[in-house]
């Protein structure tokens, strides 16, 4: 997608309020990655990504900002905790995995996207077998009264298909019998890969045979869509594709950073802390790392790194992975104003989400303006009390407030109800006072 930086930034603003740091750092990053596909080589191999680390406490936005971009710009994401994993030689995840997660993303990215491209020629071939069990065909030798008879009512089987009126009734259809759950697990290191995918193959050996299921259309055009898709995708080419889209497009981002920082404050240190950090160097770095759909070069991967550095500092990381996340963004904690245009301009926000809810029991729910800045005082509030979660808070708060309507909506249907200021003050004032009960309940 070819988005100016200003343009990546005024549609985060649809989603995330402030951090305009952060996403004009991110903004870059991404339109240089278009920047850098149109340069030519041997150029175009030498410009490396400019990988971010995010410096924020939690609920602040960091993630959000990442995943939006992804969704939007159509790359493949993932996200991993970097303190799950370990240091080779101990058990746990290993590092790698992260890139083979990631070229799962990007496999089920491309799929999509081809079988949207094909989205009309699927849907024939279902329709096509569905109508076959409906009118089955006729044989060769069938006179020329019975194949016009035949076409007549394959037209009307079909218009009828086409618009529904037949989607309750049963036929009984052919679909390949599945003998295992196929196995696909990015943790394991690549011998144990290919040891799965010997077993999957020869377990699939035993899926030749077809079972007969009596089902009703509008399932069995479920049913039948998955094998029309196997049978019409090039799932080479979708191969090809998603392996280059994770190479060239692809984000990784790595949270909790901060848990893996091995500092000299902290006498106990966990001993793979370093390890770990040691590991991550080549992925960051550049390297080839071996999944089961191909070699997978990490050069041109973007890594976003984030956490809340609380207790250890950035400076605690190693030298060399520093030196790997150039590009820093601070992140600013939110205020009573932030919080409150989180629930206001953003998309999708909150209250619209409860008001949603809500109206699938035919309850309409209205916030007046004095709600909503109750709900970001306290907050704000709870966070400076408690721990601060950011806008997280947010949830536990509007959650506690209408706690008691969305109980009891039954009774409520076909009315509006209103929440104001005193509800919002009589729901929360005690508990968020009372430090003790805000711990706990919020």
């Amino acid at each position: 997608m070819e988005l100016t930086p200003k343009q990546i930034v005024q549609y985060l603003d649809d989603y995330v309020i402030g951090q305009k740091e952060a996403k004009k750092t991110i903004a870059l990053a991404l339109r240089n990655r278009y920047r850098r596909m149109r340069v030519p080589q041997p150029l175009q191999d030498e410009i490396m990504p400019k990988n971010i680390l995010m410096i924020g406490s939690t609920g602040v936005g960091k993630t959000e900002i990442a995943r939006r971009l992804a969704k939007m710009m159509g790359l493949p994401f993932v996200k991993v905790e970097a303190s799950k994993y370990t240091e080779v030689g101990f058990v746990g995840r290993d590092v790698e995995s992260m890139v083979r997660d990631l070229v799962f993303e990007s496999i089920a990215l491309v799929t999509k996207e081809y079988e949207e491209a094909i989205k009309d020629k699927i849907d024939d071939e279902v329709n096509k077998k569905i109508i076959e069990k409906l009118v089955p065909p006729l044989p060769e030798s069938a006179s020329e009264s019975a194949k016009e008879s035949f076409i007549k009512t394959y037209n009307t089987m079909e218009a009828k298909l086409l618009n529904g009126d037949l989607d309750n009734k049963k036929i009984e259809i052919e679909v390949s019998k599945k003998t295992h759950v196929e196995i696909i697990d990015s943790n394991l290191p690549l011998d144990m890969t290919s040891m799965q995918e010997s077993l999957n193959k020869m377990l699939g050996g035993l899926d030749k045979n077809k079972i007969k299921k009596e089902v009703e259309i509008k399932d069995a055009r479920i049913l039948l869509r998955e094998e029309a898709s196997e049978s019409l995708l090039d799932t080479e080419a979708i191969k090809i594709e998603a392996i280059k889209r994770a190479e060239n497009g692809g984000i990784i981002f790595l949270d909790e950073i901060d848990k893996i920082a091995s500092g000299k404050s902290n006498q106990n240190q966990d001993p793979s802390k370093e390890g770990v950090q040691r590991d991550l160097l080549p992925i960051v770095e550049g390297s080839t790392v071996q999944t089961k759909f191909g070699q997978v070069k990490t050069d041109h991967v973007l890594f976003i790194a984030a956490g809340a550095f609380h207790v250890s500092k950035p400076s605690d990381l190693l030298p060399e992975l520093q030196g790997r996340f150039p590009l820093r963004v601070e992140l600013e904690s939110l205020d009573e104003e932030a919080l409150y245009k989180i629930l206001t301009n953003t998309k999708n926000s909150l209250l619209r989400q409860y008001k949603a809810l809500l109206e699938v029991e035919n309850v309409e729910l209205e916030f007046d303006d004095e709600a909503i800045r109750a709900f970001a005082k306290y907050s704000v509030t709870a966070n400076m009390k408690t721990q601060d979660i950011g806008a997280r808070r947010l949830h536990t708060v509007i959650e506690k407030v209408i706690e008691d309507i969305s109980f009891n909506a039954d009774e409520n249907s076909g009315q509006t109800v209103k929440v104001d200021k005193k509800l919002v003050e009589e729901k929360l004032d005690v508990i968020v006072e009372n430090d003790d009960l805000a711990k706990y309940i919020l």
